[in-house]
């Protein structure tokens, strides 16, 4: 949760969770009215029994013969009207619940910081939305049956039993705390299991979804049997801790019986004394004896839910951890109606992590709007992450960002990043049409013309014209039916549709071949005549043109210059170029 919030107690859980079950007040109101209704016909069954030994079978009264088949229909029919009625409002009323929760985290989860999802694996989070929405959702709805119905009859079952003999009563009520004392000690066990549980489907999931994105990985360094062994692991842990709410309800169930009966046992020897049997006729005798056993299936059914109520709880802990996950922090007020494209960075200082130390240190530059800055450097010198503040996927320590002369932090984050197009070096699509993803994010209609002209720029035309749908074509999840240049391709697009201002190009043309990279620099170079544009480049072939190129080491800027200066200089550009010429 919250890491200035402490965590909630059971109770304060569960009368949150309510609150989702508050907007449809009148039809729980109508389902615990169903409820009552149903939880009588079980006591009227076992009075029944009076009237149809005493009545019938003793005294032979012809009202009772008469009428008493009738009324054990009409019993059966009430009882199974309220029976619908419950099932029915509860679950429409479990169903959107969970419509809502899921809503809510989703629109959680869009709001988060990079930094929470750095943190946490997608099979975590998916289980929070599938697996444990659906375990609150009976806590809230399917627990609340079994409790209110089964506690209901079970009270007006009691209450017949002392009508008729409130001596014998008293004895079966001297077990009851002997059962409220087990049914505590399980809950505290169930409610921590349940909580394994959900861990275990998180580790679970979290592999399953690493096995389908990266199956061809697996399949190409033969890792089948490894991934194997990982999956057995995290899913032997799974069913460990399925057995062992298991065999705490195996338990539980027949040793809170086992109590009970040995009430009904006495109760029973006890009936048969013959001073008690002259207190007592045979049909209430066996109305009595017929309410006890009725009171077992119950008690049952309230021992069992107990698992699902403490894993509602615990789901719930999962659920609402999630929702109170602070959103990404949007203080800005300022907006600006159209960016120039003039870029400050003023001693910028960032760390993922205080216990791991700086990734920049410093960084101060200038771009002019226009302008084309290019940044080289090793894998980890802290390229993309000088980009990614930008955009302000993170907060910086200290110094300060400025577009246009005002501080990224002033403005909305909606105003700061409709200024901007990304195109990154893991290019991710939709599961949608070509059309669609080169058009994402813009909020008004976008012609299939304009579509067009930005991919005829990109130079993905010509493959998009030969898909068996053209525009309309499927590209599939992360368009795996699309080859990696042909991604790349439809990524440009999509930022040139854009028509931002200031353009990131994060290895935007690592996954083309040279043709298609010719191409590509080609309209690219058209592009950036217009626009701010940052480039993180490895192919250094590629920035020889750009009008300032920073040189960073372990979060540091050690040079600056054009191409032609730095590689007059002889120094660490030189160097980085003189080795990719050597590859070549």
């Amino acid at each position: 949760m919250n890491p200035d919030k402490p965590d909630m107690t059971a109770s304060e859980l569960y009368r949150r969770l309510l609150t989702y079950v508050k907007p449809y007040w009148l039809v729980f109101v109508a389902a615990i009215l169903a409820m009552a209704v149903f939880a009588a016909t079980e006591t009227g069954l076992a009075a029944m029994m009076k009237p149809l030994l005493d009545g019938s079978f003793v005294e032979r009264d012809p009202d009772v013969i008469k009428w008493l088949p009738i009324a054990l229909i009409g019993l059966f029919l009430i009882r199974g009207i309220a029976s619908f009625f419950t099932a029915y409002g509860l679950g429409w009323i479990a169903r959107n619940v969970i419509k809502n929760l899921r809503t809510e985290m989703f629109e959680c989860m869009i709001t988060l910081p990079s930094g929470f999802y750095d943190q946490s694996t997608s099979g975590q989070l998916m289980a929070k939305v599938l697996y444990d929405v659906e375990q609150v959702a009976n806590a809230a709805t399917d627990a609340i049956l079994t409790i209110v119905r089964d506690s209901l009859t079970i009270l007006g079952l009691l209450a017949w039993m002392i009508y008729l003999n409130g001596y014998l009563s008293l004895i079966i009520l001297t077990t009851v705390p002997l059962i409220g004392y087990i049914v505590y000690k399980i809950s505290t066990r169930f409610r921590n299991i349940s909580k394994n549980i959900q861990d275990s489907m998180g580790d679970v999931g979290h592999i399953c979804n690493e096995i389908i994105d990266g199956q061809r990985e697996v399949k190409t360094f033969g890792s089948q049997a490894y991934e194997s062994v990982r999956f057995e692991r995290v899913n032997k842990k799974n069913r460990q801790q399925r057995m062992k709410k298991i065999a705490t309800e195996a338990v539980s169930q027949p040793l809170i019986q086992l109590i009970t009966v040995l009430g009904l046992a006495v109760v029973i020897h006890l009936a048969t004394v013959p001073e008690m049997l002259e207190q007592i006729s045979v049909g209430s005798f066996i109305s009595f004896v017929t309410a006890m056993f009725m009171i077992l299936t119950p008690l049952k059914r309230l021992t069992k839910v107990n698992s699902k109520l403490q894993a509602g709880i615990a789901a719930s802990q999962s659920v609402f951890t999630l929702l109170d996950q602070r959103p990404e922090p949007d203080s800005g007020t300022k907006a600006i109606a159209q960016a120039c494209g003039e870029i400050e960075y003023h001693n910028v200082n960032f760390s993922y992590d205080d216990d791991k130390g700086a990734v920049l240190n410093n960084i101060s530059f200038h771009v002019k709007p226009g302008q084309t800055i290019a940044f080289v450097g090793h894998s980890g010198s802290g390229k993309t992450t000088l980009v990614s503040l930008l955009a302000r996927f993170y907060q910086i320590n200290n110094g300060s960002i400025s577009i246009d002369g005002v501080d990224i932090n002033e403005l909305k984050l909606s105003n700061l990043r409709q200024h901007l197009s990304l195109v990154n070096q893991q290019v991710v699509l939709f599961n949608d049409t070509v059309a669609n993803n080169i058009a994402y994010g813009l909020q008004e209609h976008v012609s299939n013309e304009r579509i067009i002209d930005a991919a005829k720029a990109a130079h993905a035309w010509d493959f998009i014209e030969q898909l068996p749908h053209g525009l309309a074509t499927q590209v599939g999840q992360n368009g795996i039916l699309l080859s990696g240049g042909q991604r790349q391709r439809i990524a440009i697009a999509r930022a040139l549709l854009r028509d931002a201002p200031i353009l990131v190009l994060d290895e935007a043309t690592a996954s083309l071949d040279t043709q298609a990279e010719r191409h590509i620099q080609a309209a690219l170079e058209t592009l950036m005549q217009q626009r701010t544009t940052l480039v993180i480049a490895h192919r250094l072939s590629t920035i020889e043109k750009a009008d300032q190129i920073i040189v960073m080491h372990q979060g540091d800027i050690i040079e600056t210059g054009t191409h032609a200066e730095l590689i007059a200089k002889g120094e660490h550009y030189a160097q980085l170029y003189r080795l990719q010429f050597q590859e070549k």
